[in-house]
């Protein structure tokens, strides 16, 4: 197996959502490097246009078009880095869909902004986000009535985590970011009853601090004392030692392995120091862990398991079911949110618990079956091609190990265990046909695309 071709589609599924073999084709020619650089440099994202997505989608003015509208950016954007970044905050800040799609779709355009930017700017922009603004109730938090579940998460959930603050510095917290609410809510609470994507009708939450709504008083925070504000409060708490292991650790298990141990715990600790080599600049931080010995090593090749969102827009982009933004999404978030992951639907404000607790569940069929069926149908461009370069590979050396091991190639690279491989064989060399060689070449595509949907649906495939 070619290892550049092996390392620059394991950063594709990691630092994006896969590769087409087109898009492949490209970056193992533009080098390692130089894909990496790009992934770290988005541009225009392309053409994602309201007005194109209303055409194609019935109802597109009922707010529940958010989902779509993401999917489809994420399965057609060209800064894929970008939108996998999008996904890592949505997860690590999570907001439920409250009927708000506009407001969504705002958190996420900033999510985009920020992404790769300060981690402290990313969690000032957030602390005046309207999406979490309603979500975690500051908008009721007063200077003489706090509401401290902003607060509260702003510390435990999204900066910090569990045993590094005490119950004092979440009110201190909570109180540095009253007056931090929304502007005009009584009026765009009832515009909000009227929710719409329409460019005349559409509605947009905006932030607004209210000075006189503000605790001017003394606040100590984590040990420093002052007359704080949300920007200070952000600022203290973005060059906390344990904010840099927190976000560091929580990107190493996004993009690197599900499970951190001693061998991986050095690759964190670079991390950090690049964390604050770089005040604390997101993409100086991916920049080291992608440049890690960890991340091309086996310890992180097939380490972790696709998340639901991962996984259908993965199968979607390479067998190339939706071929343009105007195409729809293949019913991507349906199916993801019956695999546990639909986007704006987080289980809790804790986000969701990913590594292997997306296959210990009922939703293992539906992954197995979703990616199947796309990789069986030869109505999808991208499975024509991977049929086409299997056939064109093997014409002079037609034996079912070669065809197995060129789907393999093609849909990966794939490792498969040495079961797995025997079982595809197999099936590959079963004898309906009267041995594989006897095939016309419809018979052999129509083989070949069925070798592909076995090789989806086996446990490997759930890794990335």
């Amino acid at each position: 197996m070619n290892k550049d071709v092996e390392y620059i589609s394991h950063l594709m599924r990691r630092a994006g959502f896969g590769a087409t073999l087109s898009e492949l084709d490209k970056y193992c020619d533009d080098g390692y490097e130089n894909t990496l650089n790009w992934l770290l440099n988005p541009g225009e994202p392309g053409d994602f246009s309201e007005d194109l997505a209303r055409r194609r989608a019935v109802g597109f003015d009922e707010g529940g078009a958010a989902f779509d509208l993401w999917m489809n950016r994420i399965i057609h954007t060209n800064n894929p880095l970008e939108e996998k970044m999008a996904l890592f905050f949505h997860s690590l800040f999570p907001v439920e869909y409250m009927s708000q799609g506009r407001a969504l779709l705002n958190q996420l355009d900033t999510f985009r902004k920020h992404c790769l930017g300060s981690f402290e700017d990313m969690l000032v922009a957030l602390s005046k986000d309207p999406a979490m603004l309603l979500y975690l109730n500051n908008n009721d938090n007063h200077g003489n009535s706090m509401n401290e579940n902003y607060g509260r998460e702003l510390i435990e959930l999204f900066s910090m985590g569990v045993g590094n603050y005490n119950e004092t510095d979440v009110k201190q917290c909570a109180r540095a970011l009253t007056g931090w609410t929304l502007g005009n809510a009584d009026y765009m609470a009832v515009r909000a009853g009227k929710n719409s994507f329409d460019p005349y009708g559409s509605i947009s939450w905006h932030f607004e601090y209210r000075a006189d709504d503000h605790d001017n008083g003394l606040k100590t925070f984590l040990g420093e004392t002052g007359n704080f504000d949300g920007e200070d409060i952000c600022q203290i708490i973005a060059r906390q030692p344990a904010t840099a292991r927190f976000i560091c650790k929580r990107l190493f298990q996004f993009f690197a392995a599900d499970k951190v141990d001693d061998s991986s715990q050095k690759t964190i600790d670079l991390m950090v120091e690049t964390y604050y080599d770089s005040k604390y600049e997101i993409k100086s931080v991916l920049r080291t862990l992608f440049t890690s010995e960890f991340f091309k090593s086996e310890r992180s090749l097939f380490a972790r398991v696709k998340g639901p969102v991962e996984l259908v827009t993965g199968a979607i982009r390479l067998t190339e079911s939706s071929p343009g933004p105007e195409s729809g999404t293949s019913g991507a978030n349906g199916a993801a949110q019956a695999m546990g992951q639909g986007v704006f639907r987080p289980p809790s404000v804790e986000g969701w618990h990913e590594g292997k607790e997306w296959i210990e569940s009922g939703a293992l069929v539906q992954r197995v079956n979703y990616v199947s069926n796309l990789f069986r149908d030869r109505e999808n461009s991208g499975v024509r091609q991977i049929v086409s370069r299997v056939v064109g590979n093997n014409s002079e050396d037609l034996t079912v190990e070669n065809i197995v091991d060129n789907c393999l190639n093609l849909m990966g690279p794939m490792r498969l265990s040495e079961d797995s491989r025997m079982h595809v064989i197999d099936y590959a060399g079963s004898n309906r046909h009267s041995g594989i060689e006897n095939l016309n070449e419809e018979e052999l595509e129509v083989h070949i695309s069925q070798i592909l949907g076995l090789i989806a649906a086996t446990p490997e495939y759930q890794f990335g």
